[in-house]
């Protein structure tokens, strides 16, 4: 299953290194500014962008949060500036050189992400509101899973935690932990929730079921999470890293049976538009996330307007 779209989705070369934001990491910037403030927020960011070269390190093209920093460059006229494009490793690679050697750098963000609790971290503010308002994480399946599967069905179904939980994964697999490894650790932990999902669903003798995630620090740990369920419900589980774009077309075509790494309403809302009529939302299994642009707390800035054009 999935040969065709694994020679030309596969994502190559990312780090399964994970962590998750601690709550205080996602928070808004600092508010009550006064206008001498705003004056010095715009003297350091001027010094930043040329420090910086204009550049923002961004991950891969294709994800929702790329698409919105080059949206805000227009929207904000950040003449000069431009998203750099790499992965999700490398801009991580990029932010720990840059916070070691105290240097200025503005990256594309997201919380869940363990960059937050490794690193003290803020949020610009986007008063623009070019980045939206917080996310969810759905959980999306194959049309006809529920009548060929109906306890894996059940199971993606329930599966529902908090950012809390998925930071104990992703904190683990950050330390050295193998994803699943880690997984099946977190599941050990957790039994009470596990059972919540698992409750009325019963194991299965065989069946193969194939899972399918883009290869981010969240859902490396969600979804290795989920296919350990399933094996212990007695399912045979493939998890597969594939780009942003192929998982949405693997699950939608049938390739793949599911996936627990829909960023809604803004980050994959362009997949979800050209698909949703192929496949079936079963919503939300995370409350709360959030993108935008990220900076260093020890950065004399607090919005994306304090940022200088050449």
């Amino acid at each position: 299953m999935l040969t065709k779209l694994k020679k030309i989705g596969l994502v190559s070369g990312l780090s399964a290194t994970l962590l998750l934001a601690a709550c205080g990491g996602g928070n808004d910037n600092n508010a009550g500014n006064n206008n001498d403030g705003a004056a010095n927020s715009n003297n350091a960011g001027a010094n930043y962008g040329e420090e910086m070269n204009y550049q923002i390190t961004g991950i891969e093209p294709g994800a929702g949060v790329f698409k919105a920093s080059e949206q805000a460059i227009e929207d904000y006229e950040l003449e000069g500036w431009e998203v750099q494009a790499s992965s999700s490793g490398a801009m991580a690679t990029a932010l720990g050189e840059a916070i070691k050697n105290e240097e200025p750098i503005v990256v594309t963000g997201w919380s869940p992400h363990w960059k937050f609790a490794k690193y003290d971290l803020k949020y610009l503010e986007d008063p623009k509101g070019t980045f939206g308002d917080a996310e969810t994480i759905n959980t999306m399946v194959r049309e006809d899973l529920e009548d060929d599967m109906p306890e894996a069905y059940a199971l993606l179904d329930n599966f529902n935690w908090t950012p809390d939980d998925l930071e104990e994964v992703m904190l683990k697999i950050s330390e050295g932990a193998d994803p699943k490894e880690a997984a099946e650790e977190w599941i050990g932990d957790n039994e009470d929730k596990v059972e919540a999902w698992t409750d009325g669903i019963d194991e299965v003798d065989g069946g193969s079921i194939e899972l399918v995630y883009v290869e981010w620090d969240t859902e490396v740990a969600s979804t290795n999470v989920v296919g350990s369920i399933l094996e212990d419900l007695g399912y045979d589980v493939t998890v597969t890293p594939l780009d942003n774009a192929v998982m949405w077309e693997a699950v939608a075509s049938g390739e793949a049976d599911g996936m627990v790494a829909a960023w809604l309403p803004g980050t994959h809302g362009d997949l979800f538009a050209e698909y949703e009529d192929k496949l079936v939302d079963l919503g939300p299994n995370l409350e709360g996330a959030k993108i935008g642009l990220v900076v260093p707390a020890y950065m004399d800035i607090d919005s994306i307007e304090d940022l200088d054009t050449k």
